[in-house]
């Protein structure tokens, strides 16, 4: 999409952490995406939720469930109203967080039509062990 200015959205986020308390790493980022609306942002979280019900334990599964009939219209009422939302169910030992984020978009420099500098044809990635 392109933009001539700044733009309001959403930035929304999916991660996952681990509840065992056995050490493990921290969360972990599974998605994101970018939400020009309040309807864009809560639908993809709808989607990712009713996509991973049918795998989620009963708890889960009624933890996701109870925000698709009653805590969407919350969440929505909440973007309207340009306030972060946090959505999350727990299956077994592992959270799954959906964040949405209100955010203001900036336009990037199109570079399909100009040509680069020199000096990016020097650059090599660096090379890590």
């Amino acid at each position: 999409m392109r933009m001539s200015g700044p733009r309001r959205g959403y930035w929304c986020e999916c991660w996952t952490e681990s509840t065992a308390t056995d050490g493990q790493a921290g969360p972990q980022l599974r998605a994101s995406f970018d939400a020009y609306s309040a309807p864009q942002a809560d639908r993809w979280v709808a989607v990712a939720l009713r996509t991973i019900s049918p795998a989620l334990n009963t708890h889960a599964s009624v933890e996701a469930w109870e925000w698709l009939y009653e805590g969407r219209v919350r969440t929505r009422r909440a973007l309207l109203q340009m306030q972060p939302c946090t959505v999350s169910v727990t299956h077994a030992d592992t959270r799954i967080t959906w964040t949405i984020r209100p955010v203001l978009f900036l336009p990037l420099a199109h570079r399909q039509a100009a040509e680069l500098p020199a000096c990016t044809h020097d650059f090599k990635p660096r090379q890590t062990d």
